[in-house]
């Protein structure tokens, strides 16, 4: 029945979905110690509203556009559920901004399959992971996943090797003339959040220990089922759906390596666990089993998010 419901993309489905997205943002935002406090309180929470508005409309075109997924509107009701397991990600603006570049770097990434204008979207995808590290600096770690992408796409052309070291040039460039001009203390913050912490001691109640323990089973159980399935899919998307597995790790080390470590930071690893979820479902034949899997994925979500109010 759940997945009836969301198999195809219709109106309704994404509308119900960005519903859900308002109510939660506003859920956390009233049991925030302040809010809407100020005229540019509320400017900032719409803003915030928006970019996480813009993320899901980005995830849905990458799933669509480059064939990750089928016609439905599972990636982005998995995105919404990955949110729920943590909602601290609602009050963490630089995360939510952060993750917002590099879905647009991941969208150039994803295009590469058709091997048009090369150089261009490598340059796009290094300049957006540049910009996400300005809000969370080991977003820089990304980069990586560009060199992957110019391993399975365009290796032989030595100048795309080079294309990262340009926009991240041009991206420190442009950051410390803006420093200078309107705040130095941009230049402080950001070597600041250089520094590096593997402890995993930032719990403040059992719910967070769980909801972090429930994340950890589900993205080994759909990673690793991507991961042993790669070979039955399409060639033409084995290299994009490498690159989602690829992201999803890099996502994970950023979070084990960052300093002031909290579960927001797994934002980054939601768009790949999103798709690779999706196509789980999807080209699974038993309706039980996805009936079960999107039940369990729900519950669990739910319960994560009210608990943690």
């Amino acid at each position: 029945m759940i997945t009836s419901l969301f198999k195809k993309s219709t109106p309704i489905n994404y509308s119900l979905v960005v519903l859900l997205l308002i109510i939660f943002f506003l859920l956390i935002q009233f049991h925030a110690e302040s809010h809407l406090s100020s005229a540019f309180s509320m400017f900032n929470k719409i803003s915030i509203l928006a970019i996480l508005l813009a993320s899901f409309f980005i995830v849905n075109f990458i799933a669509k556009k480059n064939g990750l997924t089928k016609n439905s509107s599972y990636p982005i009701l998995f995105f919404l559920l990955l949110l729920c397991l943590f909602p601290s990600i609602f009050k963490t603006p630089n995360l939510i901004f952060a993750n917002f570049f590099l879905l647009l770097a991941y969208r150039r990434l994803a295009s590469l399959q058709n091997l048009n204008a090369i150089k261009q979207k490598l340059f796009d995808a290094s300049l957006w992971i540049c910009v996400a590290a300005l809000f969370h600096f080991w977003c820089i770690l990304f980069l990586f996943l560009v060199y992957i992408s110019i391993i399975f796409h365009a290796s032989r052309d030595y100048r795309n090797w080079l294309i990262p070291f340009i926009a991240l040039f041009t991206t420190l460039t442009i950051f410390i003339l803006a420093a200078l001009v309107f705040d130095i203390a941009w230049i402080t913050y950001l070597i600041e959040t250089t520094k590096t912490n593997f402890q995993l001691d930032y719990f403040t109640n059992n719910i967070q220990n769980l909801a972090l323990s429930i994340y950890v089973v589900l993205s080994l159980y759909f990673v690793f089922s991507m991961i042993f399935t790669l070979s039955n899919k399409p060639m033409i998307l084995q290299a994009s759906y490498k690159k989602m597995i690829f992201g999803f790790f890099i996502g994970v080390i950023v979070f084990l390596i960052s300093i002031n470590k909290s579960n927001a930071m797994l934002v980054f690893t939601f768009l790949p666990l999103a798709i690779l979820c999706t196509n789980n479902i999807e080209y699974s034949q038993n309706k039980t089993y996805q009936e079960i899997v999107l039940g369990l994925f729900i519950l669990f979500g739910f319960f994560s998010f009210f608990s943690q109010l």
